[in-house]
């Protein structure tokens, strides 16, 4: 069987014109080119080439060979340009999954920025808030918040979203602001019906008045004065720059949760997945605590 990396071996000593020439630019020694070549003529029963001490000479059948063989190799050189230029230049489908709270608060601008860039990609989103398995249901990337519980994945930490504890001024006036000790009995709004909260050190097992399995209801319910929720700053900001909640024991945040971007292999990483990544590293201001940003903006109103 001729191999063709044979041909494309004999392709490049004619096209150098030298043994020695071809040798080195194929990282090859010059006996191990010679070997292949006179191989390669026994197995086509032809000779190719009429060696002398000083130099080499294409027969009439020869040259026949080597316009086949150049247009093969011109055709890899072509086929592992365009596979490199794809890898280079981020083209095709990125599926991405995100939890739904992030994928509306922080997606959109994101994206839309990344497609006008590129315009060789098109974006699909999942937003759900289970962990999808990336290779058994086909997404390039994921964003999760929290631990992550799949040491196989690469992951790139985006940032740390800070959670706090907020209430409503009316409700506040109405039923006073809780110490540590005397939080297990406030009225709360949690996610769960049985919850652990913990304030300065001290955990208190919470059974909410209201269960929301929705962050942006539960902030809704706040506002309206129904109790005490735990909120990232990414749902409450707003509201507690109008006034409309406060934050609850300093300004410290109540926990801290990292935000990762996950994808399967680091190795031959796509430019699109990897351009992607970079764009949603670069999303911080979101994620900083409510008092950092909120003398950012009077610094920059100053």
């Amino acid at each position: 069987m001729i191999l063709p990396g044979d041909m494309l071996l004999y392709a490049t000593v004619v096209r150098e014109g030298s043994f020695t020439r071809a040798a080195q630019q194929l990282g090859l020694t010059k006996q191990t080119v010679s070997e292949r070549l006179a191989k390669l003529e026994e197995q086509l029963g032809v000779r190719l080439l009429e060696r002398t001490t000083r130099r080499i000479r294409v027969t009439d059948v020869g040259a026949t060979y080597y316009e086949r063989c150049s247009a093969i190799a011109a055709q890899i050189d072509e086929a592992n340009n365009e596979v490199q230029q794809r890898q280079a230049e981020p083209a095709g489908l990125l599926r991405v999954s995100a939890p739904v709270l992030y994928g509306r608060r922080f997606l959109a601008p994101v994206i839309a920025d990344f497609l006008n860039r590129y315009q060789k990609v098109r974006v699909e989103v999942v937003l759900a808030d289970r962990r999808v398995n990336l290779i058994e249901e086909g997404f390039d990337l994921a964003i999760r918040v929290g631990d992550l519980d799949d040491s196989s994945l690469v992951a790139r930490k985006l940032g740390e979203a800070h959670v706090y504890y907020v209430a409503s001024p009316k409700f506040l006036a109405a039923h006073g602001t809780p110490s540590a000790k005397t939080f297990r009995t406030a009225r709360c709004i949690g996610t769960r019906p049985f919850e652990t909260w913990a304030v300065s050190g001290v955990q208190s097992k919470i059974e909410p008045v209201l269960v929301f399995n929705d962050l942006e209801a539960a902030c809704d319910a706040a506002i309206a004065g129904v109790g005490i929720a735990r909120l990232p700053a990414i749902v409450c900001r707003d509201a507690v720059r109008e006034g409309r909640l406060q934050v609850l024991f300093g300004p410290e945040p109540a926990m801290l949760r990292t935000v990762y971007a996950v994808y399967p292999s680091r190795q031959h990483l796509p430019a699109k997945v990897r351009l992607f990544v970079d764009a949603l590293a670069a999303l911080v201001e979101p994620m900083l605590p409510l008092e950092q940003r909120r003398r950012g903006r009077e610094g920059r109103r100053e």
